[in-house]
């Protein structure tokens, strides 16, 4: 690995993640358009959004264990054309189930390139500064998901249905390019096999990491899908105040990540088990000062900035727990933190449903509470190791 180039490749790392991660939350965006394209109702079309998560949450922890043993550059460019060639084909077919398979398909590869672009990240730097290299590809995540919405729909405002599809496949392809370009070859060193990665399921640890990882992504997600609604019904605030506060808690969201990437350079094990406590006090402020808009507004600042930590600590947590194999350990971080986001957001739906939108942060926080119980057994569970800092 060429560390002296370290940055450039960071930086080309986060234009893929970024690429990635605004194809599969940019539909958001363009939804009711896509449903009036291919003829469908908005329920239908939301098939591309939730297949799209199920195929990553399924191939999360195989994708990558099948694909450890290839030259990573070569994985990369395979992954990045297939996204191309999948928005390509979708923004060039009136057809909704070829529009759903072209999206799908290259889903299943998305936990390979990403759990490339953190080991890669890490590996191309000193190994002091590998938390904030993982942090820095992180931002390209938190970027994704932040702009991918307001990029598309306002471009498929003011240009054209094709034009916010042809973003997307831009974006693969700049990452194609850069990476063709800029990156040299990133031959597969002391690799685990198949079977040596498999066994590290065995080690109690790892399934501990994974259960908070769960816990830790359904109290933040969960809140998050239905913190509109809240805005809406709660703080009364208007649909344009609504999203300006969600571009806050975005734009927030980014900075935890570059925070969190220092944080956990210094002190891993007390960021993670803060983590908890500090966000369950931000949502009981939240659920007290719900109906006075600049309280709801500065708490959603710092909730942001908590949700970006959240993001670093999951990697952490779970790369730590198998370092023999980092790819594999991404792969299964991607799936827990879907995972997590799906039990997260149909528990506060049921609140919702029985006790109002009110009450739907008391979801967040039994998840809170759970998540603290499974980062202490986690870092109980790593003491024997006699090196806390790596537990």
């Amino acid at each position: 690995m060429l560390k002296s180039n370290g940055n450039l490749m960071i930086f080309i790392l986060t234009i893929g993640v970024f690429s990635i991660i605004n194809t599969e939350m940019g539909v958001i965006g363009i939804l009711p358009l896509l449903a009036e394209r291919f003829g469908v109702s908005i329920p239908q079309a939301g098939l591309l959004i939730s297949f799209f998560a199920l195929a990553v949450a399924f191939s999360g922890p195989v994708m990558p264990l099948l694909f450890s043993g290839m030259e990573r550059k070569k994985v990369m460019l395979l992954v990045l054309g297939l996204f191309a060639l999948g928005n390509i084909a979708g923004m060039c077919t009136d057809n909704f189930a070829v529009a759903l398979a072209a999206r799908v398909l290259p889903a299943f590869l998305h936990p390979v390139y990403c759990s490339l672009a953190f080991s890669v990240a890490g590996a191309s730097v000193p190994e002091k500064d590998r938390l904030k290299a993982v942090a820095k590809v992180i931002v390209g995540v938190s970027a994704g998901m932040v702009l991918g919405v307001p990029i598309s729909s306002f471009v498929a405002a003011n240009f054209s249905l094709d034009a916010a599809m042809a973003v997307f496949a831009a974006g693969n392809l700049l990452a194609f390019a850069a990476t063709l370009v800029f990156v040299p070859r990133l031959p597969v060193q002391g690799r685990a096999s198949c079977k040596e990665q498999l066994v590290l399921l065995k080690r109690p640890v790892l399934w501990l990491s994974i259960a908070g990882i769960i816990f830790m992504n359904g109290a933040v997600f969960g809140v998050f899908g239905f913190y509109s609604g809240y805005l809406e019904q709660i703080t009364h605030l208007s649909w344009n105040n609504i999203s300006a506060v969600l571009f806050i808690y975005g734009c927030a969201n980014i900075l935890g990540n570059i925070i969190g990437g220092r944080l956990l350079t210094k002190a891993p094990l007390h960021t993670a088990a803060l983590f908890a406590p500090a966000l369950a006090a931000v949502y009981m402020a939240v659920y007290f000062t719900g109906a006075y808009a600049p309280a709801v507004v500065a708490l959603t600042l710092v909730w942001g900035i908590i949700g970006g930590v959240n993001v670093n600590i999951n990697q952490y947590w779970i790369t730590s727990a198998a370092p023999e194999a980092p790819d594999f350990a991404n792969g299964l971080f991607l799936t827990a933190a879907n995972l997590g986001t799906t039990f997260g957001t149909m528990l506060c739906g049921e609140i919702i449903a029985s006790l109002g939108m009110g009450s739907m942060l008391f979801g967040g926080i039994i998840f809170l509470a759970l998540c603290f119980a499974f980062v202490c057994a986690r870092i109980y569970a790593g003491r024997p190791a006699g090196n806390l800092q790596r537990a």
